[in-house]
């Protein structure tokens, strides 16, 4: 009978195969132990190497989408924007085009406060009396000058007291600023007047041009009084012939006599309230008389254009 005489003995007797394992796989020296760790170490190095490769690779691929994204968002944003400035810029244009029809049947505020401001330093408030002794008022505006004198046409029938002897004084006022004014010839059948101040080179508002007004065009009615320097009224022409311009612009007592005028601030005629070339009164429009008919006696117009001095015809 077999004895066991220690422990390793028996064991090693019992697994003769793991001991050969065991002496095959592992080192039996220092040096084989330190090549195992080196090995061991070179292939944790070169799996970390790829790793970090990877996660390179990784991050490289990521980073190039992000701005690939970021540089097609960029552009999108930007397209979207100049698509929005283009659409704005095409809603403001068909806005304007709505409001064309709106802005010919009134023109607006600063429109009327331009005409106002450009044409007041030559358009004066008249205040004198009637017949009777009552206040007639209107409005002058100036035609010409020259060093000594300022000639104004204005209604006649604001005046037509003043044609008596003796006849009431007729003022001129522009502001806080008050003149005498002297008649110096009428024409009571056109309802104008002549007027003379005796205040040399005071400014004088143009007329329009050959191109006479048309059905449909806005005409301005501008009276000397008001709180800057006038005040305006607008409407619209009714109808044009050689001897009157029709308009539903209002003309109250305080602007008769006053110009009339177009969307560029010219005259084209002499606002009434009792012009009737037509033989009869109408309701809801008034007749302007024509500012070159007032050449026919009531100024001396060389050539029928430019206004010269008056000349008393009554």
């Amino acid at each position: 009978m077999r004895t066991v005489d220690d422990d390793t003995g028996p064991m090693m007797a019992l697994n003769p195969r793991a001991s050969r394992l065991r002496d095959r796989v592992l080192p039996r020296s220092v040096l084989g132990l330190s090549a195992l760790i080196l090995s061991a170490s070179l292939g944790a190095a070169f799996s970390g190497t790829v790793l970090y490769a990877y996660y390179d690779y990784r991050l490289n691929k990521t980073e190039t989408a992000f701005n690939n994204f970021k540089n097609g968002f960029s552009n999108q944003f930007k397209q979207a924007q100049d698509q929005i400035k283009a659409e704005r810029e095409d809603a403001k244009q068909q806005v304007r085009k709505e409001l064309e029809p709106l802005q010919k049947i009134a023109a607006e505020g600063n429109t009327l406060q331009t005409l106002v401001k450009k044409v007041a330093p030559s358009v004066w408030f008249v205040h004198t009396l009637d017949e009777a002794g009552q206040p007639s008022v209107g409005s002058a505006f100036t035609v010409a000058a020259d060093a000594e004198n300022t000639y104004l046409v204005t209604s006649f029938a604001t005046v037509r007291a003043a044609t008596k002897r003796p006849g009431p004084a007729i003022k001129i006022r522009q502001g806080n600023d008050e003149f005498d004014a002297t008649l110096w010839t009428w024409q009571d059948d056109r309802d104008l007047a002549l007027l003379v101040l005796n205040r040399g080179n005071l400014p004088k508002l143009d007329w329009a041009g050959d191109t006479p007004m048309q059905v449909g065009d806005r005409i301005f009615a501008v009276s000397g009084l008001g709180s800057s320097g006038g005040s305006i009224t607008q409407g619209f022409v009714a109808d044009v012939f050689n001897g009157g311009i029709q308009s539903d612009a209002p003309v109250g007592p305080a602007f008769q006599g006053g110009p009339l005028l177009n969307d560029k601030g010219q005259v084209v005629g002499i606002a009434s309230r009792v012009y009737q070339p037509l033989g009869f009164a109408t309701d809801g429009v008034w007749f302007g008389v024509p500012i070159r008919i007032a050449c026919d006696r009531v100024l001396k117009c060389p050539g029928g254009a430019n206004v010269g001095a008056g000349q008393k015809t009554g």
